[in-house]
């Protein structure tokens, strides 16, 4: 996850409709819909499960912290991509050498794992599977020059995807789907490097993407939605303002969806603030409509563990991943009769 937060110019706020109040945040059991407006068959929502996405973190942090050029960064692109085949899905590697802001040359991949690639009709989306170089943000001046376990920026993001990806191969949701996991992404400029326009200096796998992308004109994605610290202790999952700037009707309808399945206790309806994520470059750069699902709050801002010696295992919670997996589970396969 960025660095800094940062302020988005000419972003209109919108009031957001649906329920605003909390709710039941007990979890829904798989259901069916009826694809009334394609296809008038019933599709089945499968069942997340969030033991599934906790074991995903949990092996991605075993390799230690997934920092490009390291041995562990290695290890885990080996894991990622080896489970998502087994899972069936048409995986791509996507590699490149990236420069960061310091010089340093970034042996980078982007992992793209596609489901049911034949449909043309397509939603991507995204988590980065990188590490920080540096705890900047830890209480303790000396671990600010370790690396960043990084559970839950951004393991649980992958993760999540990962266990969609275990339940797509055995549903079609109706729509394609794209899996893609940028790295570097989390390689930005420390607030003491004064850079003069640092925004760019973060989630580079994902400009680099933008910039390669490889669709064609007729199976370019209509939408996006990115992961980004969704496997924290009390989250809280707020509309940021590049979201409501660039896909705000898709982000209140997965909102409101959220609320109609009793998490809205997870997903609230308040605006949660401006920020620089991956979705901010897919929007400008990629010119898909994507809004992020990420633990950031107007007033408190990321959690604690946010770049910090902190952000390990112990702080991951498997009610979190069970709700954010199980919102997009059932918003994904909902799609499909939109």
């Amino acid at each position: 996850m960025k660095g800094r937060i940062a302020i988005i110019a000419s972003i209109a706020l919108m009031m957001l409709a649906g329920c605003s109040g909390k709710s039941n945040a007990s979890q829904p059991t798989a259901d069916s819909l009826t694809d009334t407006a394609r296809t008038g068959q019933t599709r089945k929502v499968p069942t997340f499960n969030a033991d599934s996405a906790y074991h995903y973190t949990q092996q991605q942090c075993s390799f230690g912290a997934r920092v490009p050029n390291s041995k562990a960064h290695g290890k885990c692109l080996k894991y990622i991509c080896g489970e998502l085949e087994r899972m069936g899905a048409k995986v791509n590697r996507q590699e490149t050498t990236l420069i960061a802001y310091d010089g340093t040359r970034l042996q980078s991949t982007n992992i793209i794992a596609s489901y049911y690639p034949d449909n043309n009709r397509r939603i991507a989306l995204f988590a980065h599977w990188d590490c920080r170089p540096m705890a900047d943000n830890d209480p303790l001046p000396a671990n600010r020059h370790k690396p960043v376990m990084g559970a839950n920026d951004a393991a649980s993001g992958v993760a999540v995807l990962m266990e969609l990806g275990r339940l797509l191969q055995k549903e079609d949701p109706g729509v394609g789907i794209d899996l893609i996991l940028v790295d570097a992404e989390d390689y930005g400029a420390p607030d003491n490097a004064k850079m003069a326009d640092d925004e760019r200096t973060w989630c580079l796998g994902t400009q680099y993407w933008c910039k390669n992308m490889g669709y064609r004109a007729d199976n370019k994605p209509y939408m996006g939605i990115l992961l980004d610290m969704v496997g924290g202790d009390d989250p809280e999952f707020s509309i940021d303002a590049a979201s409501l700037q660039y896909a705000g009707p898709q982000a209140q309808a997965f909102w409101n969806d959220a609320a109609s399945i009793g998490l809205g206790d997870f997903f609230s309806q308040n605006q949660g603030g401006s920020i620089i994520d991956d979705h901010y470059f897919v929007n400008l750069d990629a010119g898909i409509p994507t809004f992020d699902i990420i633990d950031f709050r107007s007033g408190r801002g990321f959690p604690k563990e946010w770049h910090t010696a902190s952000d390990d295992m112990s702080h991951i919670s498997r009610s979190t991943l069970g709700a954010v997996g199980k919102a997009l589970t059932h918003y994904i396969f909902t799609q499909s009769a939109q």
